[in-house]
């Protein structure tokens, strides 16, 4: 009897772990979410902010490519310019302007994460990024970004 009632109250505790851990790691996960929808979609894509970009990304935060055999880098503030220039131009269209994004995988490890988002304009899959973010004092922020730009 005595053995039954210490497994009993092992298999709670670890259920109760379980479940703390669950809904701390969706928590995270929906904050992420949130960064990401406000200043990467809406910011860089569908509103054009580059105040909202510059929240969401660190400072030292670089788009990283191949270029040859080097890695090319782009840091945020040459991106935030050209968005803000995109913005600013007679030829810019905000109807014409939709991106729709889906959230393909969310990884979360303590304070740091990496995600995995599709980005579709006009029904077309244009981009796959590969988003890396680490959790700051102040809360989640984009450090690095690498990515597939899709042939259509």
């Amino acid at each position: 009897m005595k053995k039954t009632l210490i497994l009993l109250s092992s298999t709670l505790v670890l259920f109760s772990v379980v479940a703390v851990n669950s809904t701390r790691m969706h928590h995270e996960e929906e904050q992420i979410k949130k960064v990401l929808v406000d200043g990467y979609v809406n910011g860089a894509f569908n509103a054009l902010n580059p105040e909202a970009m510059k929240e969401t990304f660190h400072e030292d935060f670089a788009i990283f490519s191949p270029r040859g055999n080097d890695i090319a880098k782009y840091p945020i503030d040459r991106w935030a310019e050209g968005v803000e220039k995109r913005k600013a131009s007679a030829e810019f269209n905000p109807e014409d302007n939709k991106w729709d994004h889906k959230f393909k995988s969310i990884d979360v490890t303590g304070k740091s994460a990496a995600v995995k988002i599709e980005l579709h304009h006009k029904g077309e899959h244009v981009y796959t990024d590969y988003l890396s973010l680490l959790k700051f004092d102040d809360g989640w922020r984009v450090v690095a970004k690498v990515y597939h730009e899709h042939e259509n």
